[in-house]
C-alpha cells in the first residue's frame, strides 16, 4: 500500500472540523482550473481547512451525447498535475473504466468511483490496486448499507484507504433527496463519510431543451441547507463545487461544527419515561 496515501488518508480522517473536496465539476481549460485552485486554496488556507482539489477530465455519464465532457484522460491529467505541483494540494478525480486507473493513480491522490459505478467490482479492484485512496460515491439507487460491501471490495484488494460519499437518493424519476440518516448508516462501512452537497441536489434529466431533448438541472440555492445538515450530523468531509460566497459558507459550517456533537457517539436511553 502507498505510504504517502496512507499518510494523507490519516490526515483526512483526523481533519478538524472536516476536510473539503472542491473544484469545478469538469476541466474547462487549464487557465480556469488553475484560477479556481488558487482561489479555493487561498480560502481554505485562511480558514485552516484541509483541501483536496477536484475536477474531472471526462464526464462519461452526461445526459446528452452533445454535452461537453472534458479534455480527456491525457490532457486532463497533465492539467491536474500542474495544479498539484503549483499549489501543493492533493487531487481527486474520477474514473469510469478499469483501464484508466493506472494512469490516474500516477497523478491523483484520491481516485473517485462515480455513483452509477459504485458496485462495479472490477473497477473498484483496479482503483484499489493503485494504492491510492478510493472515494466511492453511493449510487442514487442504493441503500446506504450497500456501501459497506463496496468498501470491503477495496479492502479485499489490499487497500485500507477507502472513503464513502453520500450524493442523494432517487425520489421519483427526476429528483433526488438527501436523507440525513444515511450519514450515520454509512458509518457501517467503517471508514470516513463524505457529503457531496452539490450533486445531492441534482435533478437528473429534468430540464427540457428547445428543439427537444432533456438536460440535468439542480437546486443550487439549497447547497448551504444541505451542507449545514451534513456538518451538524458530523461528516468527515464536504464535497462541493465552488460558490460565489464559499468563504462565508465555510465560516458558518466551521461554526456549526464547533458546537455540534455530531462526531461524538452517545448511548441514548430509549426506555420510555415513567411517572
Amino acid at each position: 500500500m502507498d505510504s504517502s496515501s496512507t499518510m494523507l488518508f490519516n490526515q483526512l480522517k483526523t481533519s478538524k472540523p472536516f476536510f473539503l473536496m472542491a473544484g469545478p465539476n469538469v476541466i474547462e481549460s487549464e487557465e480556469h482550473v488553475m484560477r479556481m485552485a488558487n482561489h479555493i486554496k487561498a480560502i481554505t488556507s485562511k480558514l485552516g481547512l484541509q483541501l483536496v482539489f477536484k475536477s474531472s477530465f471526462d464526464k462519461a455519464n452526461r445526459t446528452s451525447f452533445k454535452s461537453f465532457r472534458g479534455p480527456g484522460l491525457v490532457e486532463g491529467l497533465k492539467i491536474l498535475e500542474k495544479v498539484k505541483v503549483a499549489y501543493d494540494i492533493p487531487i481527486v478525480t474520477d474514473v469510469h473504466e478499469s483501464i484508466q486507473c493506472e494512469a490516474v493513480g500516477r497523478v491523483a491522490d484520491i481516485i473517485q468511483i462515480p455513483a452509477f459505478l459504485c458496485r462495479q467490482t472490477d473497477l473498484l479492484v483496479a482503483a484499489a490496486e493503485t494504492g491510492k485512496i478510493v472515494n466511492i460515491k453511493k449510487g442514487q439507487f442504493c441503500a446506504p448499507s450497500v456501501m459497506a460491501n463496496s468498501a470491503e471490495k477495496i479492502r479485499f484488494a489490499g487497500n485500507e484507504n477507502v472513503m464513502v460519499c453520500e450524493r442523494g437518493t432517487m425520489f421519483g424519476y427526476n429528483d433526488l433527496i438527501v436523507d440525513p440518516r444515511n450519514f450515520e448508516w454509512m458509518r457501517e462501512a467503517n471508514c470516513p463519510v463524505v457529503a457531496d452537497v452539490t450533486h445531492s441536489l441534482q435533478q437528473p434529466a429534468r430540464r427540457k431543451l428547445e428543439g427537444g431533448g432533456v438536460a440535468s438541472g439542480g437546486l443550487r440555492e439549497l447547497i448551504p441547507c444541505i451542507a449545514r445538515t451534513a456538518v451538524a450530523v458530523g461528516v468527515d468531509g464536504i464535497f462541493m463545487e465552488p460558490l460565489h460566497h464559499l468563504e462565508e459558507l465555510l465560516e458558518e459550517l466551521i461554526a456549526i461544527a464547533g458546537v455540534s456533537k455530531g462526531k461524538q457517539s452517545f448511548k441514548i436511553d430509549l426506555t420510555p419515561f415513567r411517572d
